[in-house]
């Protein structure tokens, strides 16, 4: 969900912290899920009941306000829902199968790679202090991944297709901010990705049973849980004051990896994270400081 500000944004900075944290949990709770799920569904089917539990979940809120699955901007809806099937494809696939706090350092690339897909293909023009932000959020991402020295398995390498599909979607994203109502993007977010990801998920079909439906309830509400919390965060602070906490999502990875799983992770995993976050925190800086200098700022980005 890409960060937008509010006329009171400045006003609500604990409020915003607040939902961060919420919304870190939720995705945590989600990740756990995927990964013990997984043990008996493939991901990629995984996708689809995701999709499915988080509509079901959501269609009590859409009851109580119909508005919130309005059809106006829906090629918006769809262009942002493209690139995050392809998001969820391979960052479910990462989460089965790659250490879990390796895979969210490098989940926390989404917005530099937004940044660098902009220029590319919006023809937004970066300034110095943006391609410096840029370099180091990359170089960051080498950090983690340290390429020749760990093997790039499948896994590893699905995280970081689903770090630049995210950046897609924060860039289409972008483009409903104003025109749609935050709700509204959550519940597409759902509701669109079902047919396609059930297509795709016939060919790695295994019917749950058992403790696989709990496991597919706590995937959609966690996820459900996590988007409402991030669209009310950024409603109500800037992204500059509520980005921050969402470091706490990786310290969340590293004590569930090895509580639950046995994974460890090292120093050089961690300063590899801190430099990707730095630069994301940097970068939406920038974009939060243009924002309040108004159009004539927009044409550079600094």
């Amino acid at each position: 969900m890409t960060p937008s500000t509010s006329s009171t944004a400045a006003s609500r900075p604990l409020a915003g912290a607040a939902w961060i944290l919420v919304a870190s949990v939720g995705f945590s709770a989600a990740w756990v899920f995927i990964r013990l799920a997984s043990e008996t569904i493939h991901p990629f089917a995984l996708v689809f009941w995701r999709n499915a539990a988080g509509l079901l979940l959501i269609l009590p809120l859409v009851l109580r306000d119909p508005s919130m699955a309005s059809p106006r901007q829906w090629k918006s809806h769809a262009a942002r829902s493209t690139s995050g099937v392809i998001g969820m494809f391979t960052v479910f696939y990462a989460v089965a199968n790659a250490p879990m706090a390796t895979v969210q350092a490098i989940n926390f690339a989404a917005p530099i790679f937004a940044t660098a897909g902009a220029a590319l293909f919006l023809g937004e023009k970066l300034r110095a202090r943006r391609v410096g932000a840029l370099l180091t959020g990359f170089a960051g991402v080498l950090v983690v991944l340290r390429p020749g020295e760990q093997p790039l398995t499948p896994g590893i390498l699905s995280a970081v297709v689903a770090a630049a599909a995210v950046a897609f979607s924060i860039i289409a994203v972008k483009r409903l901010v104003g025109i749609a109502r935050p709700m509204s993007v959550v519940f597409w977010s759902f509701a669109l990705p079902v047919l396609p990801t059930f297509l795709v998920a016939l060919a790695f079909w295994t019917t749950p049973s058992g403790v696989a439906w709990l496991y597919i309830l706590g995937l959609g509400a966690g996820t459900l849980i996590a988007q409402i919390a991030t669209v009310r965060a950024f409603a109500i602070a800037e992204a500059t004051a509520v980005m921050p906490y969402d470091f706490v999502r990786f310290g969340i990875m590293i004590a569930i990896g090895f509580v639950l799983f046995g994974e460890t992770v090292d120093g050089i995993t961690l300063i590899g994270g801190a430099l990707i976050l730095g630069s994301a925190i940097y970068l939406a800086y920038r974009e939060a400081v243009l924002a309040r200098k108004g159009p004539a700022s927009t044409p550079a980005l600094d």
